[in-house]
């Protein structure tokens, strides 16, 4: 894209933001933006906190002050929103508010004393470079994934960090990731930050050899590299919000509410890579940072309702933001409660990435938004990582907190694919789940005393009572089942699998060879009503079959896996595309 006419743009914006207020017919200056940015940024006012509702549905919600909301749309959306007769104002892109100059790479100019590192936006081969370099230069502690890949074909990216990396351990998984919004890029500097932080500092810190040492840690960066560098591969001058096709991908993932497509596109190539990693991992905690505000925002986004664990999420909210308090300057990180809110009293959103880790994949995700700027200058960078990483190591050691431990068979000692529920606690998928090979669970929660149920699939449930739960602090509950019957082969193979999952009807089924030839498939739509059953005949050793569902309507649905005494579940969605 030829950058040299994002000027003339601005100064069209400025020069007309009289005539546009105005509301005279706009349209060629909002025609003119989207066609060379694929989005419009605008603001306007609202008569009522009704109306968020009405808006949230048909453009990207930015923020919003007072009774002033700040929002994105695309060319469907903005069409959506001009039907409304809502007078507006049109903006600047927040990706070009900071000049240029205050972004470049400052560190030739930087005196030997000097000894900021991260503080600088790299280009993106260099981004390739450092997450490549990361993983050679301390193998023992990091690899590096390939997540997928973007519209334009860029690599999504991730590290994993842990003293066993090559292993899955029964330990729990943190996931960090950042820039979703590709216009966001505070949270992208400051993970990288981090990731070279926990390496460098690994048998030299204790509590970061300790975080290492216990945690597998994952980190994502860059979650759209395609906004990020939508000005060229060597700035983030120019950056935008959505992905290259203008879709907001934190408005892209199948909603706990709305359903497989709350905002009627296909999943993007990020989602799908996204949602494909989050389902081949088993994430205790997650984090995904913005920009544009400064506040720690907890789910749900998409519900009024609170989550099974509102207090816990008010508790780490209140020390993430009383952490960064301390550290930070006065008037940082204060916007809403201090610091912390819930997702939907600040306003609604439907596919939001949040709710889909928490409802889909039992997982506590939070978005922390990080600095009201969108891209600071480069000089700002070491400042915002020294407000906040004392919050980024204290979330990863939350996961320790809680109950936690191992699950396995009575009689071979075997690993045990459980569900771990909480009675008179437990709602809109807060219960958590064993992970194989080791049999780990994590369930963080606030303090108290609890009556917990284990229970799988051709097991004798079990239920310990009177668990003690105190904040900050771990109680190891390991626990052993019962089987129903003896001798079970498959008992503690990998259970049922689905894939793709999310996908578009056609899916693969992978489970445990059964002693029984005959296999019978049911499919239970959401609120509960069999919807397919299929009698089958399996193969000697079969562990896989195809499953054809494009008949069925988009949505979520459950599919139980019946061979014998072996019964499976798995909650699937399907999506029209």
């Amino acid at each position: 894209m030829d950058r040299t006419r994002f000027p003339l743009a601005f100064l069209f914006i400025f020069t007309l933001n009289s005539f546009c207020q105005a509301q005279v017919e706009t349209d060629s200056l909002a025609e003119l933006i989207l066609k060379d940015r694929g989005e419009a940024y605008f603001s306007f006012q609202i008569s009522s906190p009704d109306e968020i509702f009405v808006f949230t549905r048909i453009i990207s919600i930015d923020h919003i002050v007072g009774d002033r909301i700040y929002a994105y749309a695309n060319k469907k959306g903005f069409s959506l929103f001009l039907n409304t007769n809502k007078p507006y104002t049109l903006l600047p892109p927040p990706g070009t508010i900071t000049p240029e100059k205050e972004l470049i790479d400052r560190r030739q100019s930087r005196k030997p004393e000097h000894k900021a590192f991260w503080d600088f936006y790299p280009t993106y081969p260099q981004y390739l470079d450092y997450m490549s370099g990361f993983a050679l230069s301390h193998p023992t502690i990091c690899k590096l994934d390939t997540l997928g890949y973007t519209v334009q074909g860029r690599f999504l990216l991730a590290v994993k960090i842990s003293d066993n990396v090559n292993a899955q351990e029964a330990e729990p998984r943190v996931f960090y990731t950042a820039a979703i919004h590709g216009d966001e890029t505070t949270g992208y500097v400051l993970m990288m930050h981090l990731i070279d932080y926990l390496l460098i500092n690994y048998g030299l810190d204790q509590k970061v050899t300790d975080l290492v040492n216990s945690t597998e840690i994952c980190i994502n960066p860059l979650a759209n590299p395609d906004g990020t560098y939508y000005g060229g591969n060597n700035t983030v001058y120019g950056a935008i919000r959505y992905n290259a096709n203008a879709i907001d991908l934190n408005r892209n993932y199948p909603d706990p509410r709305m359903g497989p497509h709350p905002d009627g596109e296909e999943w993007q190539p990020e989602t799908q890579a996204f949602m494909l990693y989050a389902e081949n991992n088993h994430f205790t905690l997650s984090a995904n940072f913005h920009g544009g505000a400064e506040v720690f925002n907890y789910p749900w986004d998409t519900w009024s309702k609170p989550t099974a664990d509102d207090n816990w999420w008010q508790f780490v909210g209140r020390q993430w933001a009383d952490t960064v308090h301390q550290y930070g300057p006065s008037g940082y990180f204060n916007d809403l409660d201090n610091g912390i809110t819930n997702g939907y009293a600040w306003y609604e959103i439907t596919g939001g990435r949040q709710d889909y880790m928490n409802f889909w994949n039992h997982c506590r995700e939070v978005t922390v938004e990080i600095s009201d700027v969108k891209i600071p200058p480069t000089a700002q960078l070491e400042s915002f990582w020294e407000y906040n990483y004392r919050s980024f190591l204290n979330f990863i050691e939350e996961s320790h907190h809680g109950f936690y431990g191992n699950v396995t068979d009575s009689l071979t000692g075997q690993p045990v694919l459980a569900k771990i529920f909480i009675a008179n606690h437990d709602q809109d998928s807060s219960e958590v789940y064993t992970c194989l090979p080791s049999g780990y669970y994590a369930r963080p929660i606030y303090e108290g005393i609890y009556n917990v149920t284990f229970s799988a699939p051709n097991y004798q449930a079990k239920t310990i009572n009177q668990v003690i739960v105190q904040n900050r602090q771990s109680t190891p509950l390991s626990v052993q089942l019962k089987p129903l019957s003896h001798g079970i082969s498959h008992r503690n193979k990998p259970a049922l699998r689905i894939y793709p999952n999310p996908g578009d009807g056609e899916f693969h089924l992978y489970f445990p060879a059964t002693q029984d030839n005959q296999a019978r498939i049911l499919i239970i739509s959401a609120p509960g009503h069999v919807v397919v059953e299929h009698n089958m005949t399996l193969h000697p050793g079969a562990t896989s079959l195809k499953l054809s569902l494009h008949h069925l309507a988009p949505g979520l649905y459950t599919l139980q896996f019946i061979s014998g005494d072996l019964t499976l579940t798995h909650k699937f969605i399907i999506g029209n595309y």
